[in-house]
């Protein structure tokens, strides 16, 4: 069983920057990867970034030099920073964790934070 708990959303304006955080509690097992997706009214979720426990990184092309993902805290703690930000990347910003214990994986996902950025 994993519990995810996201902060730092809110109201921004454009150009302004954001962090977002995303902790994962777990009494066994392993967080192997965690990601951060969106999704905006009228559209469908989208992968915005990823890391895996050895630090490799993915990003949309929308965000890409415009966010840094990162993890800590035993890499159980997933950061985003955001940076530049647009009006389009007013979304809901929900987290997701892959939790390995042998033999399975599963998916967590959080209750999701908003971000708004105001023209």
């Amino acid at each position: 069983q994993v519990q995810l708990v996201e902060s730092g959303g809110g109201l921004v304006q454009a150009g302004g920057s954001l962090r977002l955080s995303c902790a994962a509690s777990r009494s066994t097992g392993t967080i192997t990867i965690m990601a951060w997706y969106r999704q905006a009214p009228g559209k469908q979720r989208e992968l915005v970034a990823s890391i895996s426990r050895d630090g490799s990184t993915n990003y949309a092309d929308s965000v890409k030099g415009r966010f840094t993902i990162s993890r800590v805290n035993n890499k159980n703690t997933m950061d985003l920073q955001m940076n530049s930000l647009k009006p389009e990347d007013t979304a809901v910003y929900i987290c997701n964790a892959v939790h390995f214990v042998f033999p399975d994986q599963r998916a967590y996902w959080g209750q999701g934070t908003q971000v708004t950025v105001s023209s």
